[in-house]
């Protein structure tokens, strides 16, 4: 269904732009065509794949062909029409006003005749010229426009600036290219260009061409997924001074899916040979980040569809109708803004940096370090690129939010610590940073920086862990904690709200992320140190017990973590007691806890296994009847060298 789907997009682009260069834009060449003026509204090229994850997603351009219509006279003022374009969603194009109204004006633009571009034509040849009235256009009090002529051919119109005079040689109104980039003013759910001029073609064979691009919209609002993604939809209206019809009015801009892939988008094992469940940790073992001790494993993201990930773009998109894949859409430096409070400067079509990747480390135990490579790896000791770019694909940056250069440059996050382990030829490349989790959690975000937008991209970073053991002091805290994969900025971050992030800004960055499609991992656990003990014959019947005793000798002059910690009491055989396993109370440091069989399982015969949580325990039975009058008996219990993690578990709940 997808393949078949991209195949029909691009058969629609090619017939699109066939259609183009068979007729002139904008070039007249003689003879009425004695048609009615009509438009005919069109994608501007492939209609792009949305995240469902985005606030702020570029909708494919909309293009309307127009053709026909009747001739005007020479030197006579343009009429002019207000194009209004609704989505289905809100419209999210940065706003570049520091002023609020009902509508402001925003980097979405309207632009006539193709200017700048290498489609055939006297509209495509010449330069993009900004109307800077867009709450008028090229209407009464704005930039307005009068017919003209191009190359002699007298009386044939083309559009012209405010020429008041003919030509003495006879060529009349001859005068510079007019007015052909237009600003939207965008307010909820809709764009609206106004004093649009509506100059009919009137040639056969000619063309005139309004392009609507660098339209934003909140893919999040927009059901997504399935076989059968989501659609953003346009609906164009019109309202002119002249006679003008558009055909098919509504069209789909963008299809919206997930753009993280959720079957692998993971936590994944040390060697990145698999997925993880989470690294099992000792509270008595120490991890050090210069040893291997201290590799949890590696963080993935992955793209569900193959121009997920993008590139922040540059200030050199300006050719109308180029696919640049990238955060960018049509740049327009002439159109900008100074934004109040921080006096950057706002471009037209112009992203603040390329997609973002983020790493949420949540429940982070007190003691607990973490640590991210600084940029893509291919395993936890391996900064080789995993893809085979040439260069990195993602680069760790200072915050969600810190903005690119409008030169494309990174407001990267360095490292403040030297490790030698990494300095080695295995771990070139990785150059571990901290992450700041005083409070529990933490984030890392890295920016990426080199896309193949023809395949599914997958980007590794590496997850190291340092701490230091103290068990006696319960530190650090047994438990599990996770991360949470998702795009950068989101509302989690602060910088803004789902309810800000979804709408218009002329402050806040592009591009912006919701938070309501964020994978959760876990990524390590760290379980109480414990020792497990088998009692392989314990009784309680025929007049017969079986005394039980387990000392605590954390308390030795080895220099052992003195620790404290209960022991759970599990009994296999005949009439096993209802509460299984029981629990003991915490067994002090150098003490010996001491029971009965008959207290803890009356009438039981079978074995019993002991899981203590604390380091060194050591067990002891005493079998007899009443008064050790007939049998008395006593052995050592046995130490198993492992566990399961259930036993572990069963003790920290």
């Amino acid at each position: 269904m997808p393949e078949f789907r991209k195949w029909i997009i691009v058969l629609a682009a090619v017939a699109l732009f066939a259609g183009l260069a068979s007729a002139q834009v904008g070039t007249p060449t003689g003879g009425a065509s004695g048609l009615p003026f009509t438009c005919g509204v069109t994608n501007g090229a492939v209609t792009p794949t949305l995240r469902a994850e985005g606030y702020t997603e570029l909708t494919g351009d909309i293009v309307l062909i127009c053709s026909g219509g009747s001739a005007l006279s020479l030197g006579s003022t343009i009429p002019t029409a207000n194009i209004t374009v609704f989505l289905n969603t809100t419209v999210t194009s940065r706003l570049l006003s520091n002023t609020t109204s009902a509508y402001t004006p925003s980097e979405a633009l309207l632009l006539v005749d193709e200017p700048g571009s290498s489609v055939s034509g006297y509209g495509p040849s010449v330069a993009q010229t900004i109307c800077s009235t867009p709450n008028v256009g090229a209407g009464p009090g704005g930039c307005v426009e009068l017919v003209g002529t191009v190359g002699g051919n007298v009386g044939v119109p083309v559009v012209a600036s405010s020429i008041s005079s003919t030509n003495p040689a006879g060529n009349g109104y001859l005068g510079t290219p007019g007015y052909n980039v237009f600003q939207g003013e965008t307010f909820g759910n809709q764009v609206v260009f106004n004093g649009i001029p509506v100059l009919a073609p009137t040639t056969a064979g000619i063309t005139r061409v309004y392009r609507i691009t660098n339209i934003r919209a909140n893919a999040n609002g927009v059901t997504a997924g399935g076989p059968t993604p989501g659609a953003v939809t346009a609906s164009l209206s019109l309202n002119s001074s002249t006679s003008l019809a558009i055909t098919s009015s509504t069209l789909t801009v963008g299809f919206v899916e997930q753009g993280l892939s959720t079957a692998n988008t993971l936590f994944r094992n040390t060697a990145n040979s698999g997925s993880s469940s989470g690294a099992s940790l000792a509270q008595c073992s120490s991890a050090s980040i210069t040893a291997s001790s201290g590799s949890l494993g590696v963080l993935q993201f992955s793209e569900n569809f193959s121009t997920a990930f993008k590139v922040h773009g540059t200030t050199t998109q300006n050719i109308p109708g180029t696919i640049y894949n990238s955060e960018s859409g049509l740049t327009i430096g002439g159109i900008n803004n100074s934004v109040t409070g921080t006096g950057a400067t706002e471009i037209a079509g112009l992203a603040d940096y390329g997609t973002r990747l983020k790493a949420t480390f949540n429940n982070v135990p007190s003691g607990v370090s973490l640590y991210v490579s600084t940029r893509d790896v291919t395993n936890d000791f391996n900064g080789g690129n995993a893809s085979g770019y040439s260069g990195a694909q993602a680069q760790l940056v200072l915050s969600e939010t810190a903005q690119d250069s409008t030169t494309g440059t990174l407001p990267l996050a360095s490292q403040t610590t030297s490790y030698s382990f990494f300095n080695s030829s295995a771990g070139i490349g990785i150059s571990p940073v901290a992450i700041n989790t005083a409070t529990g959690s933490g984030l890392a975000v890295w920016e990426v920086v080199n896309t193949n937008p023809n395949q599914l991209d997958t980007i590794d970073f590496a997850l190291y862990i340092a701490y230091s053991a103290n068990a006696a002091a319960n530190s650090p805290a047994p438990g599990s904690f996770s991360v949470t994969l998702s795009f950068a900025p989101t509302p989690s971050g602060g910088a803004f709200t789902s309810t800000t992030g979804a709408a218009s800004s002329s402050s806040l960055t592009i591009p912006r992320f919701s938070d309501s499609l964020d994978i959760t991992k876990t990524i390590a656990t760290i379980n109480l140190c414990t020792t497990p003990l088998l009692y392989p014959y314990v009784i309680n019947v025929n007049g017969f017990d079986t005394g039980l005793a387990i000392a605590n000798t954390t308390t030795d002059p080895f220099g052992t973590a003195a620790q404290a910690g209960t022991c759970a009491l599990y009994f296999y055989g005949s009439s096993a007691p209802t509460t299984n396993p029981f629990i003991s109370p915490s067994v002090p440091t150098g003490t010996v806890y001491a029971n009965l069989a008959s207290t803890l399982a009356p009438g039981f015969s079978g074995y019993m296994i002991a899981v203590c949580n604390f380091q060194f325990a050591h067990g002891f039975a005493f079998v007899s009847d009443v008064g050790a009058r007939n049998l008395a008996m006593g052995y050592l219990a046995l130490v198993f060298t492992s566990t399961s993690r259930s036993a572990t578990e069963a003790l920290n709940n």
